[in-house]
């Protein structure tokens, strides 16, 4: 995780949930008084947000002193003590809230990409994210799906480009789109289209695109629109699919199997702050 990228983001965060300042926090401890706070685990997960701990409190309070002691990435039991965090008890109390929300919300993504990870086995088929996500949060949670072992689709529009069925219509048909767009493209943007029918497979095929998807086809359909497609094409299968179908489509010979629900339905992991006074430490 760069922290050049995730600073502003977290600034940003804290001043929507601090504000001018913490009234009860600064008001009821004196300066002095330090304390300790741990980050346990209350469910089954993967851990995802090291760095988002250690940053978060570099931001707020640079005499903050931050352990984490399981690895990015990490499967958890309940009960596990994630990191321990000692302070300035004002400083652990402003950071509590952001931090653990983003740490629960990229964990549990984390987790269910595992999931989805772990139905497909060793098929070489790879599991992939989509643009739905949070706004304001897409590069935490597409960072989640890699540390749960999945692969990132595009970021942004800019990334690549991406013919869907609306670009389609009102292109005419996915030739003319193809061919208008080469005229203007850089030769290191790819260009992917979105296919309903084996005569836009067919299509793309013929328009030499670089990857196709089969999109909300069933998996007897994907079986046989897979085989219309060269090795040289990259593809891709989406739509309707989720950790309770996705065993269907693992073996079909797809190269990468995108999800919306890794982001836009994981719930967050559950995780609790337990802290101590500084005479108990």
């Amino acid at each position: 995780m760069n922290p050049f990228i995730y600073r502003k983001s977290l600034e940003s965060f804290f001043m929507e949930d601090i504000g001018e300042r913490d009234v009860t926090s600064d008001l009821l401890f004196p300066t002095y008084a330090n304390g300790e706070m741990t980050l346990v685990t209350k469910q089954d997960g993967v851990f995802c947000g090291k760095d988002i701990i250690k940053l978060g409190y570099e931001l707020l309070d640079a005499s903050v002193e931050v352990t984490v002691h399981v690895p990015e990435g990490a499967h958890l039991a309940p009960g596990v003590q994630i990191a321990t965090i000692q302070g300035p008890v004002r400083s652990l109390l402003k950071g509590e809230r952001v931090i653990l929300n983003l740490i629960q919300r990229m964990s549990g993504i984390a987790t269910v990409t595992r999931k989805a990870v772990e139905i497909v086995g060793d098929s070489a088929t790879r599991i992939c994210d989509t643009r739905k996500t949070t706004p304001g949060l897409r590069t935490f949670e597409k960072y989640a799906v890699r540390a749960g072992g999945g692969y990132n689709h595009r970021f942004r529009l800019d990334d690549a480009v991406m013919l869907k069925d609306n670009h389609i219509a009102f292109a005419g048909s996915i030739a003319a789109a193809v061919e208008t767009i080469r005229a203007e493209l850089g030769h290191m943007i790819k260009i992917e289209v979105e296919t309903e029918s084996e005569e836009q497979v067919k299509e793309a095929v013929a328009a030499e695109v670089d990857c196709i998807m089969f999109d909300n086809r069933s998996p007897e359909e994907i079986r046989h629109l897979r085989t219309l497609v060269p090795s040289t094409i990259t593809t891709e299968i989406s739509g309707g699919i989720h950790l309770d179908n996705l065993a269907a489509y693992r073996d079909l010979g797809a190269d990468y199997i995108s999800l919306g629900s890794l982001t836009h339905s994981a719930p967050s992991l559950d995780i609790s702050a337990n802290v101590k006074p500084e005479e108990e430490n």
